[in-house]
Parts: C-alpha cells; structure tokens; sequence
C-alpha cells in the first residue's frame, strides 16, 4: 500500500513540477530578443507622464523668456495720447497793451488817422485748456549692460531646464524598467508558486489518506497543513506585489491604475556589464551640466554686479500731434528726438553689497557643484557594488537551483523506491521551490540594478 501511494504522490509530484522547472529554465536560457512590451512603455511614459509634462512646460516658459530677453535689443514703438481740460490756476501776464498803446497813438497822430487801435494786456492761463498730445515714441537702447547680461542669463536658464527635462526623462526610464522589472519578478514568482501550491495540496490530501490507512502519522499531517499555508501567503504575497507593480507602472505612464499589464519574459543582458562597470561619471551628465548652468547664471550676475557703473544710453524719437481744440494741421504735427544718459552716483553702498551678495552665491553654487560631483561618484561605486553582489548571487542561484533539481530527483526516486520518507520529499520540494524563487529574483533584481546603473552613467542631453 505504501508503495502504490508513494508511486501515485510522485508521479503526481513531478508532473506538477515540469511547468515550474521549464520557467526556470526559459528564464535562464531564453535567447535575446526585442523588449517590445517594455519599450512601449517607455516611449508611452516618455510621451504622457504628467511631471515630464510640467517639465517641458518649463523649458517652454524658459525659451520664451529668453526671446523676452532677446526682444530688449531691437527697437520699441508705443502709442501715447492725452486730453486735458483745466480752468484757474496760476496765469503769465503779457503786457503788450502798455508796450504798444503809446506807439500806436503817436502813429495815429503822425498819419492823422485811426489806423492803429488801442489794445488790452494780455493774461494768459498755464495750465492748458482743451488741449490734446498724440505721439508715437520709438525708443532704441545704445549701451545698456543689462539687457546683454539678462540675455546670456536667460540662456543658461533654458539650458538648465533643458537639462532638468534629461534628468527626470532617464529616471522615468529607470522607474519604467524597475517597476516592469519589479512586476516580471513577482509575476513570475505566481506560476512558481502556483505548481507549488497545487503540489502542496496534492501531498495534504495524499498524507491524510496515509493516516486514515494507518500508514502514516498524525504529525505528517500537520505538517502538509504548515506547508499549505505557507505557500499560501507567499502566493498571496506575490500576488500583491503584481498589483502593486502594476499600479505604479500605470501611473508612471498615465494610464488607468486598474488597467493589466501584459507580462514578457525579458533575458537578461549582460553583453555591456564590463564596458559600464569600468565607466565613470562624465562631464556630459545632466546633473552636472545643470549645476554648470547655475553657476554660469551666477558668474553673470556677480559681472553685472560689478558694472554697475557702466552708464545706460538710449535714444527716442517723438512722432506725433498736439494743439487745442483738436486741431491737426501743420502747425499741430512735430517730430522730437533726442537722447538720454544714466550714470548711477550714489545709491547707499547698495551696489557694493549686491556684489558681495553675487560673491557669496557663486561660492555656495561652487561647493554644491563639488558635493553632487562627490554624490555622484559614491552612489555609483554603490550601484556597481550592488550589481557585481547580485551577479554573484545570480550565479550562486543558479547553481543552488541546479543542485536542488538534482536532490529532488534523487529523493524523489527514493521515495518511489520506498526508501525516503514523506517529510524528505516535501523538504527536497521546498528546496527546489525556494531555489527556483531565488533565482528567479536574483535574475529581476539584476536587471533592475542594471537599470539603475545605466542611470547613473547617463550623459544624454537635447538641447532645445
């Protein structure tokens, strides 16, 4: 009796075990091919994701600006107009009576005649009556040291939010790969765990029948029971994590949190591990590019700073109308031009401390720089440490898998020949369950290393 039970559990057993042992070995020796299911969603999340959106927005704000800036060296034109009505006020007198009526009536004398009347003084009102002014003014800045510096800082502004945009688009690579990386990983771990619980539950059913037959212990069905359960959480544990990684991967690409994600067995791709874990953090990456930027911005500033003396040359034109009662005729039209100087003289020590201000700006810019540089350079050593321990463990579970293949058939076969035990079996099974899981993370958390990795050594930038 024992035999026939022994023989119905294992051939039960091993069939349940070939789908789990071929996705480890797919895994393993699956030949490399196009990631067409994780590029999709790279180029969805490159093309959707709503921060690299507002990312792009910036760097839109900053080329405007800059054309703002641009705009300052050309010629303006405004339109002006103004309309007043007054009455009182301080007045100017004209004498003109007093100065004339003597000569007048001596004239009227000599010619015996009234041909010059006499005439009153005149008093005229300052404040203009009915009067009208309409001008076009053009103006045109000759030497203006602030337009040129507010342009080249400009142009490192939309330099930094360009490199802005590179820094966010490569960790929303990283983030896509981890989290499909992370879903694979757990979706994966779900068929392993699925052939084990089918295993588990087949061996429940099997010891019990051996107890009620009086060719088994109580305790051994206990111990199914223990074993069932575990599975169970680990499945449900796994089962999570899909859903978790699932979700995270839809939000990273604005889609729907609740929408599947079709899973693909990605190989794992070592032909470039040599060539990244000798590389180093280059000049080109957009971190550092971007703390250039910034300290660029404020070498502008403490130069401007320093000119501030430099005085501001602009000229004007007026083209325009002006007269009372609306009147527009010859004598209305005029044309006025000149041009006008600044030259600061005493503004309380204020330019003095805006310099020191600038001074002191470019040297924290400075220490930040060297801090991100050294940052950079520690986090990744870190990340090519991480890797090179998980190749390691990689390798040590592939070959613990193997190795557990190899136990379980001996022990399988030994418990058809009825010379192992129940509880060896399920422990040569939970051998080669916990050694397909390992390996099949370790491979998963591989790639996701080796995403990171390719982060760290990013050095693409798109100028706009």
């Amino acid at each position: 009796m024992k035999r026939k039970y022994a023989s119905m559990l294992t051939n039960w057993s091993i069939r349940s075990l070939i789908p789990g042992l071929f996705l480890c070995i797919c895994l393993q020796a699956a030949p490399l091919q196009a990631q067409q299911i994780l590029e999709t969603y790279i180029q969805e999340g490159l093309a959707n994701n709503l921060v690299l959106k507002e990312k792009n927005a910036s760097l839109e704000q900053s080329l405007l600006a800059l054309k703002d800036a641009k705009s300052f060296f050309l010629p303006s034109m405004d339109f002006g107009a103004s309309y007043t009505l007054a009455e009182g006020g301080r007045t100017i007198a004209f004498p003109v009576g007093d100065l004339l009526n003597p000569v007048y009536a001596t004239l009227n004398k000599l010619t015996a005649s009234s041909s010059f009347p006499q005439i009153e003084n005149v008093s005229e009102q300052l404040l203009p009556n009915n009067f009208y002014d309409t001008r076009f003014r053009t103006t045109l800045p000759i030497l203006n040291t602030d337009i040129k510096y507010q342009n080249q800082i400009r142009k490192e502004q939309v330099n930094w939010s360009s490199y802005q945009v590179d820094i966010y688009r490569a960790t929303l690579i990283q983030d896509i790969r981890v989290a499909y990386f992370s879903f694979c990983a757990a979706h994966s771990s779900i068929e392993i765990l699925k052939n084990t619980l089918q295993l588990v539950s087949q061996n429940l059913k099997d010891t019990r029948s051996l107890v009620e037959s009086g060719k088994g212990l109580p305790a051994s069905v206990l111990r199914a029971e223990s074993e069932l359960e575990q599975v169970k959480s680990m499945l449900l544990e796994a089962e999570n994590k899909t859903v978790n990684a699932a979700q995270y991967l839809n939000f990273l690409v604005n889609r729907p949190l609740e929408q599947s994600v079709p899973f693909e067995t990605i190989p794992l791709d070592l032909s470039q591990l040599d060539l990244m874990l000798t590389e180093d953090i280059q000049e080109q990456n957009p971190e550092l590019r971007a703390m250039q930027s910034m300290e660029s911005i404020q070498q502008t500033l403490l130069k401007s700073g320093k000119n501030y003396w430099v005085p501001k040359i602009s000229t004007y034109a007026d083209l325009g109308s002006q007269g009372f009662d609306w009147s527009f005729d010859s004598q209305s039209r005029y044309l006025m031009g000149g041009l006008s100087l600044s030259v600061p003289v005493f503004q309380g020590g204020r330019n003095q401390n805006q310099i020191q201000k600038n001074i002191i700006g470019l040297e924290s810019i400075q220490r930040q720089k060297e801090l991100v540089n050294q940052k950079l350079s520690l986090s990744l050593q870190i990340q090519k440490n991480e890797v090179k321990t998980l190749l390691a463990g990689l390798q040590s579970a592939e070959k613990k898998l193997l190795a557990a293949t190899a136990y379980l058939k001996l022990i399988d076969r030994g418990f058809k020949e009825g010379s192992q035990s129940l509880l060896e079996f399920i422990d040569a099974r939970n051998q080669f369950t916990q050694a397909a899981l390992q390996k099949t993370i370790s491979e998963y958390k591989l790639q996701m290393a080796l995403a990171q990795l390719e982060r760290q050594l990013t050095t693409e930038t798109k100028k706009p």
